[in-house]
């Protein structure tokens, strides 16, 4: 990893998704603080963007294209900070972290790999050709260490190990792809570590470091100020060491 004397600049424009949430809107006051140009794009955004509602994927990358083009800018960092552990399911059920297979349920399941997964996945599609061809530029995405399968000696959270272990592949599956529309593009997936909102908060315990949003997004911003081109398609924590898949 690059020090930070080493960082490479990224001017132009920063985009996160899940920027109204308690980690995004961290990040995004972070690198606002920092001079950068940023948009957040959240499902309390205009547009708003859903993961549920698959086809908002699509019309937020056309007002990114026409962001864009109205501040004649590059898009050099998108960051997918979006997750589902717990909470509604699109059906309206309730949905927790499963301690057995007994407790697993199609719906949430299905839930869980539609936000963690599947609506990534899109933004895969409708973002990552936004990327310029040449030059430094950066697509993130956050995963978790539980989805992990070579860190997993604990099992049961069944849907979130999965559907964060799916995202793992389809970031390493498309920093392939990306390398070859640009040479110094990063695609990577990371891990945010604990952090105090309302995603983690029904599990924190008692010996479990839990950060605020603001030292969470510092620190990350940090790791993805360090990457280098030879570190895409891996998966860093946000001390920027390396997760096993």
């Amino acid at each position: 990893m690059n020090t930070p004397q080493d960082a490479v600049e990224m001017p132009g424009l920063s985009v996160v998704i899940g920027g109204t949430g308690g980690l995004g809107a961290a990040l995004v006051g972070g690198m606002r603080a920092r001079g950068e140009s940023v948009l957040a794009i959240g499902r309390r955004t205009d547009p708003p963007i859903d993961f549920i509602q698959t086809a908002s994927i699509a019309t937020c990358a056309q007002r990114v294209t026409d962001e864009l083009s109205g501040r004649g800018q590059r898009l050099r960092r998108l960051i997918v900070a979006t997750g589902f552990l717990h909470g509604e399911t699109a059906s309206g059920s309730r949905a927790d972290p499963e301690r057995s297979w007994q407790h697993l349920e199609a719906d949430a399941l299905s839930h869980s790999f539609a936000v963690n997964a599947i609506g990534p996945a899109l933004v895969m599609r409708h973002f990552l050709p936004l990327l310029p061809r040449q030059g430094p530029c950066l697509a993130a995405f956050f995963s978790a260490r539980v989805g992990s399968m070579g860190d997993n000696a604990l099992g049961g959270w069944y849907a979130y190990r999965a559907s964060k272990a799916a995202l793992n592949q389809l970031v390493r599956t498309a920093s392939i792809e990306l390398a070859r529309r640009n040479r110094e593009a990063i695609c990577v997936a990371l891990h945010p570590g604990t952090v105090d909102t309302p995603l983690s908060q029904p599990f924190a315990k008692a010996g479990l470091k839990v950060r605020p949003p603001e030292v969470a997004a510092a620190e990350l911003i940090a790791v993805m100020d360090g990457l280098s081109a030879s570190q895409t398609g891996g998966f860093y924590d946000h001390h920027g060491q390396t997760v096993p898949w």
